[in-house]
């Protein structure tokens, strides 16, 4: 199991990246409330690699 508490904190470009989508789809994701959860530190948005990877899992198992 994943200790949550050590989970990176991953950019926006990082997570585009990861999903191989541009950087403006996370950011319309964010503002109509879809998408990996994330936080905001300052202006800063961040989102955790556990979260990221769970919520990637979830959409798998939504094509099965």
């Amino acid at each position: 199991m994943t200790d949550l508490s050590v989970s990176p904190w991953l950019t926006r470009d990082e997570v585009a990246a990861r999903l191989r989508i541009p950087k403006s789809t996370l950011e319309s994701w964010a503002a109509e409330r879809k998408g990996p959860p994330f936080g905001k530190f300052g202006r800063h948005v961040r989102y955790r690699l556990s979260d990221v990877i769970h919520w990637e899992n979830v959409q798998v198992g939504d094509w099965q």
